[in-house]
């Protein structure tokens, strides 16, 4: 079981004018952005675990990110990046399984090796799922991504034990939950398209998400992310 629910004072995101944190100065720090879905993924690893006093948040404007992160920090210039133990570690998902691994808290995945089959499974698909829904912006939206909804649905249908992916909530939630949240909000203003029509599944999976306490606290606008696809795909179809 996750531990309560904390209360946080969120800290600005620092711009190409702000100082440099200390670097490899003993202190665990994430650097993120509110915005970005893949850093959204160890946000919530992270206070899923009860870890906001051992991992400090360090957000960054993505629009102004200043210069010292990618020079000195993280060549890739990407979020998210977790700085622990002297190296700095970057991949979402990849993170995703050192916080689990590397830090105290409720474990993100369970011991059933069914369910861990299935969880690498759904863990290979996420990329996929991403893509083909994205790609479809391109083209013609709903009528390309229909089947990746379609996939989550059918996996959500795999274990009777709970609403989520495993039964139990888990990692694969954290991994496919920042991106379903974005795509949902774009999809219904852009498109007009409720991916939860007809995918009740889904629908419930969604409506229990929004009561895991790791997920509300880390739940942001989703406009930022509607009008960057506006200005990437085009804002009407």
């Amino acid at each position: 079981m996750a531990p309560p629910a904390v209360v946080e004072n969120l800290p600005a995101p620092l711009n190409s004018s702000a100082e440099q944190p200390p670097l490899f100065d003993g202190t665990t720090r994430l650097y993120t952005s509110y915005a970005c879905p893949y850093a959204h993924r160890i946000w919530i690893t992270r206070n899923y675990k009860g870890l906001q006093d051992k991992i400090k948040l360090v957000p960054l404007n993505l629009q102004d990110r200043p210069a010292w992160y990618k020079e000195k920090v993280y060549p890739v210039n990407k979020v998210p990046a977790l700085e622990h133990n002297g190296k700095i570690i970057g991949e979402s998902l990849d993170l995703i399984k050192y916080v689990d691994s590397n830090f105290e808290g409720p474990p993100l995945f369970p011991d059933d090796p069914e369910k861990r089959k299935f969880g690498e499974e759904l863990w290979s698909y996420v990329d996929e799922f991403v893509s083909v829904v994205f790609n479809s912006f391109k083209g013609e939206g709903p009528k390309e991504c229909a089947s990746a909804f379609d996939h989550l649905e059918n996996a959500l249908g795999k274990f009777e034990d709970g609403p989520f992916f495993l039964g139990q909530f888990s990692g694969v939630d954290i991994a496919y939950i920042p991106f379903v949240e974005r795509l949902q909000s774009y999809l219904s203003e852009v498109w007009k398209y409720d991916i939860t029509a007809g995918r009740p599944k889904l629908a419930a999976w969604i409506e229990e998400m929004d009561k895991v306490d790791a997920y509300k606290q880390t739940k942001t606008d989703t406009k930022e992310f509607v009008e960057f696809c506006k200005a990437r795909f085009g804002a009407q179809q």
